[in-house]
This record gives C-alpha cells, structure tokens and sequence, in this order.
C-alpha cells in the first residue's frame, strides 16, 4: 500500500499543515520531558516526520516501510526506509529513546509487533525509553476501523501485556491521552486550544481516545 498516497487522500494540505503545528505543541508542551537535549532519538512508523521534525534532542533517526513518507524529514534527521520489526541497521543500545504514534495497529500479525518490541529492546541503552501513543480500542471501538490501514486492535491493557512480555519495564500509563484523530471536530484544532488540553487532564478524561504509555528498558 502507497501509505503517502493514503495519507494525502486522507488529509488535506490545510489539514497536514494543521497537524504539523499541532505536533509542535505536543512536542513542546508535553513530550520534551521524557527527551533531553543530547539524547539520541529513534521514531519508528514515522509517517510524515512530525515528530521527530519538531522534537529537540542531539541525534535524530526515522524509519518507516513506505520510503516516500520519509522525504518530510527535516536535514538533521537521518531517514531508512523499512519495517519497524527490523531495525537490523541499527547497532544495539544505540538510541536513547524510541518514540512509536500510531504504529502498531497497522501490523499484520502481532509476532511482528513483538519482534518489534524486541528490536526496540535492542537498539535502546540501558534506561532508555520507549513511548508509545496509540489508539485504544476501549474508547475508540466505534470508529476504529474507519481507516483501512487498522488491522490490529489494542487496549492499554494489551500494550502492557505486550511491552513486558518484551522485557520492558512499564513506568507510566495514561489510558486516556490524546483525541482519537484529528479529522474529529471535537478535538483541539489550533496550538492555543491544544496547550489547553494538555493541561487540564479532565479534557483527556472525556475526549481521549489514544493511550500514552511509558516503558523502559532495564
């Protein structure tokens, strides 16, 4: 599957620009406590680089399967196309963090999302983080599959289940995080409303349909 063809008849050019500022923010207002500045960053399932484009840290790496998402990358970030269940390229305990949005509910067969996990293990160092923001079919089970490239469901509890299975040490779990998509009208649409959300957690209680989840590797 053509996954940039899939993503721009998805979003508009206004709707991508949109999603960019708002990752910004993310970024900026939340993700950047768990990323320090001489860090070295890997984002797995990358898609169009929004995160890793907008995160500060000392090294930055992208994968993702589909080579054309990756020509988002900003200069700094050292892009490979392929699976996320190979990092084969990478040497072990060569990253400090991983970050993974909406990745694992696209795999075909959850033996590749272990092996996933495995060489997510792998490549971090000791105390190193791997965050995961994905959808949680709890909250999400009525428009889950609007999107034609789902195939597997998770709830925070299986994505625990999973991470330790993997060897990893679960620090941090917030079932209810971030709005299910933004094509949703409900959600914050604009960074000011975004900064809003993040801090009021009674927001995310109501209008969160994705899970964040920390996890790190002994």
């Amino acid at each position: 599957m053509d996954g940039r063809a899939l993503y721009d008849r998805r979003f508009s050019a206004a709707e991508r620009a949109a999603k960019a500022r708002l990752w910004d923010v993310l970024c900026r207002d939340f993700l950047q406590r768990y990323v320090r500045l001489d860090d070295a960053v890997l984002d797995v399932g990358a898609g169009l680089c929004e995160f890793i484009n907008a995160i500060r840290c000392r090294e930055k790496w992208a994968v993702d399967v589909d080579a054309g998402m990756l020509a988002s990358a900003e200069p700094d970030v050292t892009v490979h196309p392929g699976p996320a269940h190979d990092l084969a390229w990478l040497p072990a305990e060569r990253v400090n963090v991983v970050f993974a949005s909406n990745v694992f509910e696209h795999f075909e067969r959850k033996t590749d999302v272990l092996a996933a996990l495995a060489e997510i293990r792998r490549v971090l160092r000791p105390a190193g983080r791997l965050l995961v923001l994905q959808p949680n079919i709890r909250f999400a089970y009525r428009e889950y599959w609007d999107f034609f490239d789902h195939h597997l469901p998770f709830s925070e509890r299986a994505m625990v289940e999973a991470l330790e299975a993997s060897g990893l040490r679960v620090q941090e779990v917030r079932a209810r995080f971030l709005p299910y998509t933004t094509k949703r009208r409900r959600i914050p649409v604009s960074p000011l409303l975004a900064r809003v959300y993040l801090r009021l957690p009674i927001l995310q209680a109501l209008l969160g349909k994705q899970m964040f989840i920390v996890a790190e590797k002994p």
